[in-house]
């Protein structure tokens, strides 16, 4: 079901609550030295204290609590004990947390100490997509009009936008209807509708558009191999306007 009824709103604002609180556990433990399995052992543990379950634990086989993809991975990075963070790098995180049967679904990327200008900028931009994807969206608009202002953000600042993934419906699913592309034009794609609820993902590399599947089948990397970020949240659509349900009290964008 596209549009969410009072009651379901409300075990998706509790998930989303939790998955946002799980991404501010992992910001403070990402530094140089640590794995991103010990990282993802910490998000799993905290989501199951906080009464949630990870629903991507089992999903179509997939080992982990989360996804943390490091430089020029884009998405779906399997967090092991080989993967050691270093100064320099950017690694996203992406978790996704189920109450009572009801998901929310964000992800961040951070840096690891210092970072060059490129990823900096790389970062920066990737979260201002999903800020200008949102600005003047309204229900009643395409989801195009979304997908379109992320497109025209990615670019003109020297950017480029992954065609092969997208964000997507959530609720009793992690995916559900529409789908959200990071591209394309104001007319396309589904119609938004109020109490929808949709996970707004932008996927940006810093060269070309192009990725590739890794060898474990889960991992997505860019084929020139330069670094790539992700910024999701989790968005209520209400007569008002778009309501972030994952976004942080502390982040500049929070509604005041």
């Amino acid at each position: 079901m596209i549009q969410k009824t009072p009651a379901e709103i409300v075990l998706i604002k509790k998930a989303c609550e939790i998955t946002r609180d799980a991404l501010i556990l992992a910001k403070s433990l990402i530094r140089e030295g640590i794995s991103t399995f010990d990282i993802d052992k910490s998000i799993e543990k905290f989501i199951i204290d906080s009464g949630g379950t990870a629903p991507c634990i089992g999903y179509m086989g997939y080992p982990c609590a989360s996804c943390i993809s490091v430089n020029d991975v884009v998405v779906h990075g399997i967090p092991s004990k080989n993967i050691i963070l270093k100064k320099g790098d950017i690694v996203s995180v992406d978790i996704v947390a189920s109450y009572k049967g009801y998901c929310g679904d964000a992800t961040r990327t951070y840096c690891v100490g210092e970072v060059d200008d490129e990823k900096k900028k790389l970062v920066r931009v990737t979260k201002e997509c999903f800020f200008k994807g949102i600005e003047n969206a309204r229900v009643g608009d395409r989801i195009g009009k979304i997908s379109h202002a992320i497109q025209m953000h990615a670019e003109s600042n020297g950017f480029s936008v992954v065609r092969e993934l997208a964000g997507h419906g959530i609720g009793r699913k992690m995916h559900e209807p529409p789908e959200v592309l990071n591209y394309g034009k104001e007319t396309d794609g589904a119609v938004i509708k109020e109490n929808m609820v949709i996970a707004i993902e932008p996927m940006i590399n810093a060269g070309r558009k192009e990725v590739a599947l890794l060898s474990d089948d889960w991992g997505v990397v860019t084929r020139d191999g330069k670094p790539a970020a992700h910024y999701e949240n989790t968005v209520l659509f209400t007569a008002k306007g778009p309501e972030v349900l994952t976004l942080e009290k502390d982040d500049e964008y929070y509604p005041r």
